[in-house]
């Protein structure tokens, strides 16, 4: 369940979405990168640009590849071919010192919540600026009841992670993921297992956290229709390519059958049911 006001902002940026395609400053560009595991290919030359400011959502169906892009992104992968910048950066060309203060500046918020078990949600948002900065435990403290109070938690402080819920903890991930004030925050698959509430709370916050710190925002989800309610700019990705692209109005209307298939939830159409087999009589009988 995602509010009116987000969804209607979402609406709102359809248009310059679409402008934003072919202007503004790149943040993030991909260029003819290329990627496999084994002999199976998960990129084959893909183009793509993520704009500072902005909410770009990369989606695709499950194993095309869209969290591989945000280890590309980060560095944690290298690419077979092509290149990935970063902020003017050519990842994969730097330094280890040189990417780990990259990676500094980027919030990642993993697709489990990843919180640390041992210790409570308050030293959870605390670690990175305990791990990245000489700050003050006067102004760690601050910091960490500001960054709580802008997901709604700072009551929850001494909990500790088995005592959340599951909304809860993805939101305690999202504060330490903002903890070092990044330019730019990874979601991956943010909104996987929510219940509707949860899952509309998670949606307004990326929305907010972006515009009221002037973030960009990488969103790789499935979730179509909470994703394109609150993205400026959308990648459908498939069979190693960006099989479309656009502000949301373009991709969610688009005729083209196989984004189609994927946005409106339909079981057969260019992505088959059936893996590709043998005949059943050739493989009942061999």
């Amino acid at each position: 369940m995602v509010s009116q006001q987000v969804r209607g902002a979402g609406a709102q940026r359809t248009g310059v979405a679409q402008a934003g395609s072919t202007g503004g400053e790149v943040l993030v560009r991909v260029r003819g990168v290329s990627f496999r595991r084994g002999d199976r290919i998960i990129f084959d030359g893909v183009d793509l640009d993520i704009r500072r400011g902005t909410i770009t959502a990369i989606m695709g169906p499950s194993g095309t590849g869209k969290t591989t892009l945000l280890k590309l992104i980060s560095g944690q992968l290298h690419p077979d071919a092509g290149t990935v910048e970063v902020d003017g950066h050519n990842v994969h060309a730097l330094g280890r010192a040189e990417l780990y203060r990259l990676r500094t500046r980027m919030g990642m918020l993993f697709q489990t919540g990843a919180l640390l078990t041992d210790l409570d949600v308050f030293e959870n948002v605390a670690y990175p600026l305990r791990e990245h900065t000489r700050l003050t435990e006067s102004m760690i403290r601050k910091l960490v009841l500001l960054k709580l109070e802008s997901v709604g938690l700072r009551g929850a402080a001494r909990l500790i992670p088995g005592e959340l819920s599951g909304g809860m903890a993805r939101r305690v991930a999202l504060a330490r993921a903002v903890a070092l004030d990044p330019m730019m925050i990874l979601y991956d698959e943010p909104f996987t297992g929510q219940d509707p509430i949860s899952m509309g709370v998670l949606v307004s916050l990326i929305r907010q956290l972006n515009d009221a710190s002037q973030l960009t925002s990488v969103v790789v989800s499935h979730d179509v229709r909470e994703t394109a309610s609150i993205a400026d700019f959308i990648y459908i990705i498939a069979d190693g390519r960006v099989m479309a692209e656009g502000a949301p109005g373009q991709v969610m209307g688009s005729a083209a059958p196989w984004v189609n298939q994927f946005v409106q939830g339909l079981p057969d159409g260019p992505v088959h049911f059936h893996y590709p087999a043998p005949g059943l009589e050739q493989d009942l009988f061999a």
